[in-house]
């Protein structure tokens, strides 16, 4: 591990401050503190994902009991509905949801990559379909940001392309750079100077367009920077491959994100080649659906073989879910599409979430993430693995 000097390793950037605290001395793993205007954020870090202005199945204070510090919202969702111009009104998305801790919004982009043949793509930006009711919409680099400004978002995205996986080369290339013209017109169209900017690096999955996307992006100037078009369907070691080849061209002293991830497995290969920040559905939605996330590996609730099972989904969690309930109770109440099943569910797989990136954080920090990783391993190895 090696300590780093706050004094020079500190990035003011407009509206936040990011200081790199240590370094592991075997792999790019860091530890850090992204101070935004709403809050401290202690790096690595996973953002759960409240798609529509929640975090599906808890309240606000269970988030911060389970150690969260920063969530995200859709813009997509929230301009379909209730609309960003009524959240505006009431305060902003902070004040809507009752959460005054940060909030990252992204751009739009990946939903409406995911509309398929509900979207057209051009210069200008997307024309697409409601998923909703089928009306008509613009999304643009321009009224991305703005939306974004009037819910409130301490740290907004530019808006991007979505690439698919695989994709034609000659449509990587064109992709990519109309993601960086749409990223420069982003930053032009941003008018809250407390709420930071993060640019995102596009590029398909191959080296030398996410090294140009990369390069094009940084020049442009942001608060911080993301990896985007991953888990699109690519196989890990591809997604390990892109972070590789692209996490060590972002600048060292500002955060990197790491967008759409992941696994328990993905996070700690993403933390050891340099990543900071994290999001994913995987907790939440595996949670809903009777899947659980162990120090073993992944548990699936609604096996029979739980039916009789005094024991917690996780013995070494500390979590109320695991505190106070039986596997067997957790089948019951799955099996019987109790709303509990989901509440109790969503609770253990966030704590699990958090309490490994704080188990990173710390290992960072004493200068023993190695063995911390190899740890991580063993233990999935000897259960039979997720």
């Amino acid at each position: 591990m090696t300590e780093l000097n706050d004094s020079n390793q500190a990035s003011l950037n407009g509206p936040c401050q990011f200081e790199l605290l240590a370094t592991d001395a075997e792999t790019s793993a860091r530890r850090g503190r992204l101070t935004t205007r709403r809050g401290v954020i202690e790096t690595p870090v996973f953002m759960p994902v409240g798609t529509q202005g929640t975090v599906k199945g808890l309240l606000p204070e269970q988030l911060l009991e389970l150690g969260a510090q920063v969530i995200l919202g859709n813009t997509y969702h929230l301009y379909l509905r209730p609309g960003h111009e009524l959240v505006q009104r009431l305060g902003g998305l902070h004040r809507f949801m009752h959460w005054d801790k940060p909030i990252l919004t992204d751009s739009g982009g990946f939903q409406v990559f995911s509309l398929g043949d509900l979207r057209k793509i051009d210069e200008e930006g997307v024309r697409f379909q409601s998923h909703l009711d089928g009306s008509a919409h613009t999304l643009t680099p321009e009224s991305s940001i703005a939306i974004q400004e009037a819910l409130g978002s301490d740290i907004m995205m530019v808006f991007d392309e979505c690439i698919p996986y695989p994709a034609d080369r000659k449509y990587v290339v064109a992709s990519t750079a109309r993601s960086s013209r749409w990223a420069e017109r982003s930053k032009q169209a941003r008018r809250d100077p407390s709420a930071s900017l993060f640019g995102i690096v596009q590029g398909g999955m191959d080296p030398e367009l996410r090294r140009q996307s990369a390069e094009q992006i940084v020049s442009l100037g942001f608060d911080g920077y993301a990896l985007g078009g991953l888990s699109v369907g690519e196989e890990a070691a591809v997604m390990y491959d892109v972070m590789d080849w692209t996490l060590p061209l972002l600048p060292v002293e500002q955060p990197r994100y790491v967008m759409g991830v992941g696994t328990p497995e993905n996070l700690v290969e993403a933390v050891a080649r340099g990543a900071d920040m994290f999001d994913c559905v995987m907790p939440t939605r595996n949670a809903r659906n009777g899947v659980m996330f162990t120090s073993t590996g992944k548990v699936s609730i609604k096996q029979a073989r739980y039916r009789d099972d005094e024991a917690p989904v996780d013995a070494a969690c500390g979590c109320y879910t695991c505190r106070h309930y039986s596997r067997a109770y957790l089948r019951h109440l799955y099996q019987s599409h109790e709303i509990l099943a989901s509440v109790l569910n969503t609770i253990h797989n966030l704590y699990y979430y958090h309490s490994l990136m704080r188990q990173m954080r710390d290992a960072i920090a004493a200068g023993t993430f190695g063995s911390f990783r190899t740890i991580f391993y063993q233990q999935r190895s000897l259960a039979g693995g997720a």
